[in-house]
């Protein structure tokens, strides 16, 4: 390819709506352009990145024998009612109707289509298992699309699912589809952990997310500094703690004037204590009826686990009415003691000590000495908050650190959620009918570009791995006009290409300065340099985009100091 044959139409300055760098960089870089709120055209350059990140997909799916198809966008209502999804899913799901007035939706997943493909073939145990993988775009009505190809409305996404006799297959499958994910983002070249998650509205009972490690991640991962244990904060488990044999003897309950104290940080400095004496007390409502969740002062109610504790679908905040009709308070008074709430959960933590300060279900007041044990009707105790840095890790008990990263791709061990509803069945040995198990895989193919640059950039744009760089290599001739100066470039071009190196040759009429701005700006990782001083000298520079550093490589011998370098370079990557 050469630049002057390509449309790459770079930009000086990133729109005024770009936010993060990826959706800045990749719109100077001129690899997408924005065509409505959350909806990007993908422009060459940006759909050979794309392209490159899917092919490495594909072969890695392929090889862990998996097998491609490819479903409908556009699926019916129908299959959706059936599962249950069609109202649970939400306002992300985009519905419409045909002409005949049947309800349909763009599809932002695929369990629905794919079950009722796999019931309607499948019948014996002789045919399993089977794993069905298609690359493809979806849409989710995103409620505010922003970060460019980061929370688009439309996205390109790989997504498999497996059909297994029973768990111990499921297992086997879901185990080759983690294995495969490693082996795709090692490939990509991008620094990443698999972290234990939770499977949110896809469902299921076990799940990892593979985070593309960024300083600009949406996510919150805590990773064990001593072994491979890393959990997103939903996920992340407190070791339980040593609960005392047994705890002093509290002094009975009394009142204490709080009045206008609302918050644990305003509560606690009038009476004098520390935040981590004090019960904090929350109301919420699952599934329309209301419950309490008590942690200490100092820390954070983790809501995903509750919910899962729980077993409910909707979890939230309870409304200043209901806080008030239930605890005759305020917000900010509730507590344990006298609470009319049926149901009350504590964090484990609080069966460390006793003689705790909380609210007292009445206006400008709080309690001393409250012991839950005595006082309160608690009907379990679990692990209910957000893991914090100074927690050991749940598994070998080394200190635990808290970084960020970028969800790129999430595997599910989904169980028989969507096979059961939809009646996904086969018959075993004996001739009985038994329902599948299933797993569902999902890598964000365009959200892996985007991934991939929010954790390799600099103040000169894209710093591209070389495996999902729209072109490996670029070979800058400085003089094009120049026959003897073109025509060397174009026998190194020729050399390049026959190493199965993906290269541009830059022969733009234009001043040395821009076409190394723009080298830097798409992120080429390997950036050579034909020019007649050069030349003169016997030398070809060569930049590494990574480092920066330069290297001079002899024309004479090019294609053997070339190939040493390139090797290098690669194993900078970690590849």
């Amino acid at each position: 390819m050469r630049w002057s044959n390509c449309y790459i139409p770079t930009l000086k300055e990133a729109p005024a709506d770009a936010e993060v760098v990826s959706h800045k960089l990749l719109t100077r870089a001129g690899m997408i352009r924005k065509l409505t709120s959350g909806i990007y055209i993908y422009m060459p350059l940006g759909l050979k990145a794309i392209e490159k990140t899917a092919a490495i997909v594909r072969e890695e799916m392929n090889r862990a024998g998996a097998l491609e198809l490819s479903m409908p966008m556009v699926q019916p209502a129908d299959l959706w009612q059936e599962s249950g999804r069609w109202e649970f899913y939400g306002k992300e799901l985009l519905r419409f109707q045909d002409r005949n007035g049947r309800d349909y939706c763009l599809g932002p997943t695929h369990e629905e289509v794919i079950t009722d493909l796999v019931r309607g073939e499948v019948r014996s145990y002789r045919q399993l298992p089977i794993n069905l993988y298609q690359i493809q775009t979806k849409f989710r009505d995103e409620i505010r699309p922003r970060f460019g190809l980061m929370r688009g409305r439309e996205f390109i996404m790989k997504d498999a699912y497996s059909f297994d006799r029973d768990e111990a297959g499921a297992d086997k499958s879901y185990w080759a589809m983690y294995e495969a994910y490693q082996n795709v983002f090692k490939r990509l070249g991008l620094r990443f952990r698999a972290v234990e998650a939770d499977s949110g509205s896809i469902g299921g009972s076990f799940s990892h997310e593979f985070m593309v490690l960024a300083d600009t991640g949406e996510d919150t991962i805590a990773a064990c500094t001593g072994c491979e244990y890393a959990a997103n904060v939903e996920r992340a488990e407190v070791a339980a703690p040593a609960v005392p044999v047994s705890l002093p003897v509290v002094g009975g309950i009394e009142e204490v004037p709080t009045p206008g104290k609302h918050t644990v940080e305003e509560v606690c400095a009038f009476l004098g204590v520390s935040q981590s004496a004090l019960v904090k007390t929350l109301i919420l409502v699952a599934d329309g009826k209301p419950v309490a969740a008590l942690v200490r002062g100092d820390r954070e109610l983790n809501d995903v686990k509750l919910k899962n504790l729980l077993k409910c679908d909707e979890l939230e905040l309870a409304a200043p009415e209901l806080v008030q009709k239930v605890t005759g308070a305020p917000v900010g008074f509730a507590g344990p003691v006298g609470l009319n709430v049926e149901r009350v959960f504590a964090d484990h933590e609080l069966l460390t000590s006793d003689g705790w300060i909380a609210g007292a279900n009445k206006g400008d007041t709080h309690l001393r000495n409250v012991s839950l044990g005595r006082d309160a009707k608690i009907e379990r105790y679990a692990d209910l908050r957000v893991i914090t840095p100074a927690d050991a890790c749940p598994r070998c008990g080394q200190p635990i650190e808290l970084t960020r990263g970028i969800e790129v791709g999430h595997v599910f061990k989904l169980g028989t959620k969507y096979s059961e509803p939809l009646k996904c069945t086969f018959l075993d040995e004996d001739g009985k009918e038994k329902v599948m198990i299933m797993g569902c895989y999902g890598i964000g193919v365009s959200r892996v570009v985007a991934s991939c640059i929010e954790q390799n950039h600099d103040a000169d744009g894209i710093v591209f791995p070389p495996p999902i760089a729209p072109f490996e290599a670029v070979l800058c001739c400085l003089d094009p006009k120049n026959g003897e100066t073109l025509g060397k470039a174009e026998e190194f071009y020729a050399e390049l290409k026959a190493q199965g190196v993906d290269v541009i040759l830059d022969d733009r009429d234009e001043r040395p300065g821009v076409k190394f701005k723009d080298a830097d700006l798409v992120g080429m990782p390997l950036q050579l340099v034909v020019g007649g001083k050069g030349l003169a000298r016997g030398i070809v520079e060569a930049k590494d985009r990574r480092t920066g550093e330069k290297t001079e490589l002899p024309v004479d011998g090019f294609a053997e100091a070339f190939r040493t370098w390139r090797a290098a370079v690669r194993a900078g990557w970690g590849l």
